[in-house]
Parts: C-alpha cells; structure tokens; sequence
C-alpha cells in the first residue's frame, strides 16, 4: 500500500513539472513581434468575404411581388421548391403587389407597367420540345387556349391581350400605386404531356412565370423590371382539391421526426425570383440582371422566323427566287417555306411553321391543316399547297392565222385531216382559258398570249357566214361551246389606231 501512494507521488510532481515546461516559453513565442493577427484570419479555417457583395442591410429588394391564392402542397421536402395544385378551368387571383421601398424606381411612379403571365414547362426534357408539345396539344383541342385571364373578376388591369400564336400567355397593363389583382385559368391539365395517360399524380409540373416591363424612350414597354414563378400541376376539375387533401393525409400518418423534414401547407403561393422567359423583345434581356432564365429552353429559339443564316448553304441566296414561285417546292428550305409563306397571305402562320421545310409541309393532310389552322384558312393552305386553282368555266383553243392567204386555205383544207398547213408543218393552238364568260376576258387573254398590248386591241369580231363579222358579245361568249377551235387574224383598224382580231 505504501508502495503504491509513493508511485502516484513520483507521476503527480512529474506531470506538475511537464505542466510548468510547457507554460515556461509563452511569453517569448507570443511576443509582440512574433504575434500577428492577419496571419491568423487567413487560417483557411476562417471565411474571406467577398468586398463586392451587399452587407446585409444592402440586400437587393424585388420591386414587386406576386402571390397566387392556392395552397400549397404539404408533401414538398424543406429544401424543395413548393408545390401548387391548380384545378384545370377554375380561376385563380395573382395579386400584383408593389413591394418597391421608398424611393426606389421613381421612375415608374404614377406610371404603369407591362405584366406577361406564361404556363410553361417545368421539366427541362420537356422545355426542349415545347413547341412540338405545344403544337400536338393544339392540333387536339382545337380552338382552346392553354391560358386565359378571367376578365370579369380582375381587378386594376387595363389593356388585356392575347396572341392567337401564343396560346399559353396573357399580357395586360397595371398601375403598381393601385390594387391589382389578375384572375386566371388554366386549361391545359399535366397528364396531357405524359407518354400514357397517367392518373393525375403522373402528371408533368407547369410553371406560372410573370414578366414585368417598364416603357422606355419610344413609349414602348420593353425595359425588364421583374420575374418570378412558381410550380404547378393541374388537375382535372376537382381532382387539386382531392390530391390536397390525400397528401394531408399522408403527412398526418408520418411521425414527428418525419414531418420536421418536410414544409408547412401554406394557403397561398409566393412567385419566386427568376429570369424573365427568353422569347421577349431583346431589350427585355439587356436590361435583365442575368442573360440567361431559370427555367426555360432553346426551344425558344425555334419559334421565331428564322433569318438567313437558317438556310442550308446550298439555297443560300437563292431562297427569294424559289420562294416566289407560285408552287412550294419539296426542296425548299425553312426561309424560303416562310417567304412562300408570307407572299401566299399566311404571314400570321410563320411563326407556327417555323421549323418546316417544303416537304414538311407539302405531307400535311388537308385534315391536319384544318385542325392546326381551322377550316377556312386551312382549307385555302391546303388548295395553295397542292396548286389547285380555279377551274375555269370555260376552254377554248386558238391559232394565229398564217399571213398568206394561200397559207389560209392550205389550213382551211387540211383542218379536218390533222391541221397542217400546205408545207406540212402542224399549226400550234393556245389554250385561253376564261374563269369569267364575258368578252373583255377573251381580249385580254388573247393580248397575254400572243403579246399583243391590250390597248391596241379595239373590237374582238368573229366570221360568220358569208365572211361577215359579227361582234363577239358576252352573250355570244356564254353560247361558245368548251373547248371550241379558232383562228384569228389581225387587221388596222379604219382610223389606223389600233386593230381588229377576227376570230375564224
């Protein structure tokens, strides 16, 4: 026992004198000299700030803010984007807030401002065929809008409108000084976007964006102020309202450590900040803070006319002569479709046709081009396509008389035995063909053909028995039998202004 109270001695003054050691040398090593604290702050252990970002009290303000009155989903993770379901026609408030602190943006006081509301893809893969999406959904419901603002319970907005070519946004103006409320519907449901019709929790996410403008110089609303949006999925009538209530219910079977992970169902929904969409002016992207969106495609692209650069560089050049043809070519290129396009009275057609050659357009069946562009339009797309032109009322041949008389009677001998003349040389008919049975229409058919200027033509007379010249009337044109054959001769006209035709 003794033994082992003297070895706990021996180790305790040993430890004491190790102690005593280690503290002897500290005031020498953290002398004044050898002591700096900047060596210490760029321990790596310590964060360097960047000088250039805002302190907290600078922290960048939105000038507006948006707040769609939906609740959202309970069943979203904590560090997940929230979740709205939308019920497929119902109308739903966006409230327009000006959240602008005193003194920002004066220049937008007492003065109003562009808003665009959009439904566009959420999901990237989709985002990359969107107007190949949109464009199927269109051909089956056709006539129907993706997107629409329901004017009667909006509040504040003013100049509301909608482009026939963008079917899934709106744009109105509004006075941010002003309660603004935009009510819209949505008719478009996610399952409609999926391979197979899925029940309507397979159904693709939406998202709501809203891009807000300000006029610049040329009184135009151009200058980006402010993006944001939020995710969505639309159901079919009533089905948002059951899927809310079975993710309630799902969250309120989950313990507590289980719920802590997910967000609270919140009545409305906050738009978050984003870029605004990509197919506004290019003033719009210059004065955003980030060239490039959030949430969209190079899709976009896609739907804007393309310019020169979009033919191939074999037809680089060439694009306005076969384009101006009466027919389109299967070879045409996407410009010269769009230059067919545009001379053939269609230019509201060119931005839905903006990635079709000719002979992507000439295989479109009268049927899809009724749906795509209703019936009246079309039906005209399809007859200009195929080149069916009207069908005249009226056919009848003419030959130009041969200058010699004994020309004449070779004709007038041989006519009933092949119509050559007396060298054998056959004489060669023009076909006149009359969409309107008057005689005016037979003068000026014959002055295009046979390039006689059509003033100089006075009266058109044709022989009749004993080589009298009867005056060709309208009545006498409406009795002309189809396809009738005639000669015709020149002669001065007595005051030697002009000429005759005399039709044989």
């Amino acid at each position: 026992m003794a033994w082992v109270l003297k070895m706990d001695e021996v180790i305790e003054s040993g430890l004491v004198h190790d102690f005593d050691a280690s503290l002897s040398g500290i005031g020498q090593e953290l002398g004044a000299g050898a002591y700096s604290m900047s060596d210490v702050l760029a321990l790596p252990i310590f964060k360097q700030e960047d000088p250039s970002l805002p302190l907290d009290g600078e922290t960048k303000h939105p000038p507006f803010q948006y707040v769609m009155c939906a609740a959202t989903s309970p069943a979203v993770k904590l560090h997940d984007e929230t979740l709205t379901y939308l019920n497929q026609g119902q109308s739903y408030e966006i409230r327009m807030l000006d959240n602008r602190k005193m003194g920002d943006m004066p220049e937008i006081s007492g003065k109003l401002v562009k808003s665009i509301i959009r439904v566009v893809f959420h999901d990237r893969r989709l985002q990359y065929t969107e107007h190949q999406q949109l464009e199927g959904w269109k051909w089956n419901r056709p006539g129907d809008r993706l997107l629409d603002l329901d004017i009667p319970m909006s509040v504040g907005i003013i100049d509301t409108r909608t482009n026939p070519s963008q079917l899934n946004a709106v744009e109105f103006l509004w006075d941010p000084a002003k309660r603004t409320s935009a009510f819209i519907q949505v008719h478009c449901i996610s399952t409609e976007f999926t391979p197979r019709k899925h029940g309507g929790e397979k159904g693709v996410p939406f998202r709501i964006q809203v891009d807000t403008f300000k006029q610049n110089e040329n009184g135009e609303y151009t200058d980006h102020l402010h993006s944001a949006s939020c995710q969505i999925k639309v159901f079919k009538p009533k089905g948002a309202d059951r899927k809310q209530k079975t993710d309630r219910e799902k969250m309120e079977k989950r313990t507590a450590h289980e719920k802590e992970k997910y967000q609270p169902s919140y009545d409305t929904t906050i738009l978050t900040e984003c870029s605004p969409w990509p197919d506004t002016p290019t003033t719009y992207a210059n004065n955003s803070p980030s060239p490039a969106p959030t949430f969209t495609s190079s899709q976009q692209s896609t739907c804007s006319v393309p310019d020169s650069n979009s033919s191939s560089p074999n037809h680089q050049g060439d694009g306005v002569l076969q384009a101006s043809g009466e027919q389109i070519q299967p070879s045409a290129t996407t410009q010269e479709t769009q230059q067919w396009l545009l001379k053939n009275r269609f230019s509201s057609y060119t931005r839905l046709f903006s990635n079709f050659s000719g002979a992507d357009l000439l295989k479109l069946t009268k049927e899809d081009l009724v749906q795509i562009c209703g019936a009246a339009d079309g039906i005209r797309l399809y007859n200009s396509l195929k080149s069916r032109s009207v069908r005249p009322r009226l056919t009848i041949y003419v030959c130009q008389e041969q200058p010699s008389s004994a020309a004449l009677q070779a004709q007038q001998q041989t006519a009933g035995s092949g119509g050559e003349n007396g060298s054998g040389t056959p004489y060669v008919y023009h076909a006149i063909y009359l969409e309107e049975m008057v005689a005016s229409e037979v003068a000026r058919k014959l002055a295009l053909v046979f390039n006689i200027p059509l003033h100089q033509i006075n009266q058109v007379y044709r022989q009749g028995p004993t080589g009298i010249h009867i005056l060709v009337s309208d009545q006498m044109v409406q009795n002309f039998q189809d396809e009738s054959c005639f000669l015709f001769s020149t002669v001065k006209a007595e005051n030697n202004d002009g000429i005759h035709i005399i039709l044989k």
